[in-house]
């Protein structure tokens, strides 16, 4: 027990706690939330491990919900939120690489903690007796180091999961990967293989949105993203030899991560953005390197990706977007007109233009200083274009015509599709001319959208 270590639980877990051990048995708040809390860190949950058994806990609690009792986790509710309490318990042998065939309930919480994943995942912690750290995790705290409980190559053989874990929680705190943790990942990163593209997709989104998600090179390095992201590991053995660039596709992709905020969609554009490089590289006969029509190949592989990890399909619609037009403020001339902005706009989505800022930003951030001054005052005088335009609430979809297809058809054309392609075209000359947004101009010259 380590005394000197305190920790402020909930008054909810206190009270488990106690209840637990006022009827005879052990009870502490066990993993993430103990780590979570000695760093400072609010912790999304408390869980409690208990050498009550399901059936004990139950009969102690007004409101319980069989979570997973067949592997001892009862969630108790108390003022509508639920803590879940699980029985100290030793695994069986694991037979693919995700699951134990069997657990058998112990009274004792060394025999617990001993199955956990990380040295920083294995403290439980009692109001009373203070902090139980078998396994010393709070050293590998103080040195700064995801170390697995035990033998690591035991650890990832029971759950193939717990090696991407690793990577993810080195982002998450800056922290190294021990050496032996870090041996054993690499032998054992195919066994991901076996583990669903759901568990493999929430990891991968933790760790895109840390403090550190250019982390994501561990993954890399340790033979990871061969398994469920090839296509990143081709971007980092590209490289770019042009000017704009001073990092191959993969370290830009990395930088470019780095220089976006921590929005799960914003990292997985920019971890996308120019996925389709590599096959669309081409070189000339100064050997400068060329990439032309990447964004299309990138929105291509972008979409098959996130369906390959079950993302949902508006994250997909989302990404793809700003995947697609990453880049394309590149293409606008010095002195572009404020129309063809409005156009722009109305192409890419209103909702979709502020984010598509800080993409085009971040990617800018991670290139080459070559023209980098001139890169960004361009993309100054197009945000002051924007928000002109949304300032002078000018028409930039078909939502916002003065004009809807009931008017049409009051006018006595008939429904159909081409009763969309005139107000195609009416919406085409107000993004050019917002003063035409009347609808008596529209209706009066009907004849030259026809």
């Amino acid at each position: 027990m380590k005394k000197d270590i305190k920790i402020t639980l909930p008054e909810q877990v206190t009270f488990i706690i106690n209840t637990l051990n006022g009827a005879g048995f052990e009870a502490y708040a066990v993993g993430g939330c103990v780590r979570d809390s000695i760093m400072g860190r609010v912790p999304d949950d408390w869980d409690i491990t208990t050498s009550a058994d399901p059936q004990q806990v139950k009969k102690l609690f007004r409101r319980t919900i069989d979570t997973g009792i067949q592997h001892g986790t009862v969630t108790v509710m108390l003022q509508k939120t639920g803590y879940e309490v699980t029985t100290y318990r030793i695994d069986g042998e694991y037979e693919d690489n995700r699951h134990p065939k069997s657990v058998v309930f112990t009274k004792s919480l060394e025999e617990d903690l001993k199955r956990r994943d990380f040295t920083v995942n294995a403290m439980a912690y009692h109001p009373a007796q203070g902090l139980v750290d078998i396994f010393d995790g709070i050293g590998d705290m103080e040195r700064k180091l995801i170390r697995c409980v035990g033998d690591a190559q035991e650890r990832f053989s029971e759950d193939a999961l717990r090696i991407m874990r690793g990577v993810r929680f080195s982002a998450q705190f800056g922290y190294e990967i021990e050496e032996q943790t870090k041996k054993a990942a690499c032998k054992l990163a195919g066994n991901l293989e076996d583990v669903s593209a759901e568990r493999i997709r929430v990891e991968l989104v933790k760790l895109l949105v840390s403090p550190h998600p250019d982390y994501l090179r561990r993954a890399y390095e340790l033979g990871i993203t061969k398994v469920f992201l090839p296509e990143f590991d081709l971007c980092m053995e590209t490289e770019q030899n042009n000017p704009h660039h001073c990092y191959s596709v993969g370290e830009h992709t990395l930088q470019a991560m780095r220089a976006v905020r921590a929005d799960r969609v914003l990292r997985l554009a920019m971890l996308l953005h120019d996925i389709g490089k590599p096959l669309t590289k081409t070189t000339d006969e100064t050997g400068k390197d060329h990439f032309k029509k990447h964004a299309k190949e990138s929105t291509r592989l972008a979409e098959d990706i996130l369906r390959r990890l079950k993302f949902d399909n508006d994250t997909i619609k989302k990404v793809c977007r700003l995947v697609e037009f990453h880049d394309w403020s590149i293409d606008l001339e010095e002195n572009v007109k404020i129309s063809t902005v409005r156009r722009l706009i109305s192409k890419i989505g209103d909702d979709a233009f502020p984010d598509m800022f800080e993409v085009n930003r971040a990617d800018l951030l991670a290139q080459s200083e070559y023209f980098r001054t001139e890169k960004l005052a361009k993309q100054e005088r197009l945000e002051e274009m924007y928000r002109e335009i949304k300032e002078k609430k000018d028409c930039l979809s078909l939502r916002d015509l003065a004009v809807s297809g009931k008017d049409l058809l009051e006018k006595g054309l008939k429904p159909g599709r081409e009763l969309g392609e005139i107000l195609q075209r009416m919406l085409t000359d107000v993004l050019g001319d917002p003063t035409h947004n009347r609808k008596e101009y529209l209706l009066e010259n009907l004849d030259q959208y026809l």
